[in-house]
């Protein structure tokens, strides 16, 4: 299981990147707007990110356009922004012509808003580098999140699309990451990846019966010094 960060602060993609865990960042414009982001910044802003991670760690940088022309435009000037640059679109018919224009580029998409085995399907054999399918959305719904994407990771790793395979793709993130516990069912299912807002990555950090060690350690260790 590889760890993406889903956040677009800096300053916790950088604590997130210390910890020496990270394996990815994925944006999108919600997540920049909770920066107090502005549009004249945008590009600069994800080449931030990409100095603070290195080169070698996928950035997810979300298109906005609407049509496959400006798909492909904005995608290929997101692209030029860093070698490390994954274009992020949402999966609709406009994207899919798109991402299989970029992906005959060379350059890497991650599909996103992902709910459905066959959204999942389509997204790899357009030629995402990618697949964003979400889980707690579907809790938002009292429909069981967990279960839709172990159907999408079943149907998506029983097939090669021809594109990404020298570098293991495409591969799956877990998105939409509310819990802990999303992180280690998807880590059951054989999920390639899970992207988690710190909050909740900091959750994964912790356990009560940690805290209540450390607790008990620091007790103990305190009585040993009060005797010396």
């Amino acid at each position: 299981m590889k760890f993406f960060i889903d956040t677009a602060d800096l300053k916790d993609i950088e604590e997130a990147a210390s910890w020496g865990i990270l394996s990815g960042v994925t944006t999108n414009p919600s997540l920049y707007a909770r920066t107090g982001g502005k549009l004249a910044d945008f590009e600069d802003h994800m080449v931030k990110i990409c100095k603070i991670v290195g080169e070698d760690i996928p950035v997810s940088a979300e298109s906005t356009a609407e049509t496959t022309e400006d798909m492909i435009a904005e995608g290929v000037r997101l692209a030029s922004l860093a070698p490390n640059i994954v274009v992020k679109l949402p999966i609709c018919e406009e994207s899919l012509p798109a991402t299989h224009e970029l992906a005959k580029r060379g350059i890497r998409v991650n599909m996103t808003l992902i709910f459905s085995a066959t959204q999942a399907l389509l997204a790899a054999r357009a030629g995402a580098r990618y697949i964003s399918p979400f889980v707690g959305r579907f809790d938002d719904i009292a429909d069981d999140g967990l279960a839709q994407l172990e159907t999408i990771v079943d149907a998506v790793k029983n097939y090669d699309y021809g594109y990404w395979e020298q570098e293991g793709g495409p591969e799956i993130i877990t998105a939409s990451v509310r819990t802990p516990n999303h992180v280690t069912q998807a880590a059951l299912m054989a999920a390639d990846i899970a992207t988690v807002p710190f909050a909740a990555l900091k959750k994964c950090v912790h356990h009560p019966l940690t805290d209540k060690g450390l607790e008990g350690f620091a007790a103990d260790w305190a009585k040993v010094v009060a005797q010396a």
